[in-house]
């Protein structure tokens, strides 16, 4: 099984190009934040070169800029060239198969908002600020809350399909 989750900002704005035959690829990296803390009580990144293709390719280029929140879900692929000095080169890349705005740079310092696109080509927005009024709201529940729902029902088993 080949399988990538990744959660991380863009390191770069992404790069856009369309290939001979029309189709649209979009490469960009992102910057994954190590768990673990070096001696200085810093964790480091990872930097992770990543592929989109057709039109998630497109709306990365779109919204996307450098220190954008994503969430990359994909397969790792690596692959060899040769350079111009004649070395052989090796490269590892995620090809995407889903991308998940999680939010852009500003957006983490308001806590607010993420937009989800991914290959189906559907877009999502839910916003939400947690910072309006605190805490999630709630209901007292000191009091039956189907008091006024109106009379009880009796069901025998036979009345049940199962």
């Amino acid at each position: 099984m080949n399988k990538v989750i990744l959660i991380g900002r863009l390191a770069r704005d992404p790069e856009m190009r369309t290939t001979m035959s029309g189709m649209n690829v979009t490469r960009f990296t992102i910057a994954v934040t190590r768990t673990y803390q070096d001696q200085n009580g810093e964790r480091g990144a990872d930097f992770i070169n990543c592929v989109a293709w057709r039109k998630q390719a497109e709306n990365i280029a779109k919204y996307c800029t450098k220190g954008t929140q994503v969430a990359v879900d994909g397969r790792i692929q690596t692959g060899s060239y040769d350079a111009q000095d004649g070395s052989k080169r090796y490269t590892t890349d995620i090809i995407c198969d889903n991308v998940t705005f999680l939010g852009s740079k500003s957006d983490a310092n308001n806590n607010s908002g993420y937009n989800n696109f991914n290959n189906n080509n559907s877009y999502n927005d839910q916003s939400y600020n947690a910072n309006q009024g605190g805490d999630m709201p709630t209901s007292d529940i000191s009091e039956d809350p189907f008091k006024d729902f109106g009379e009880e029902i009796a069901l025998s088993d036979d009345d049940l399909p199962f």
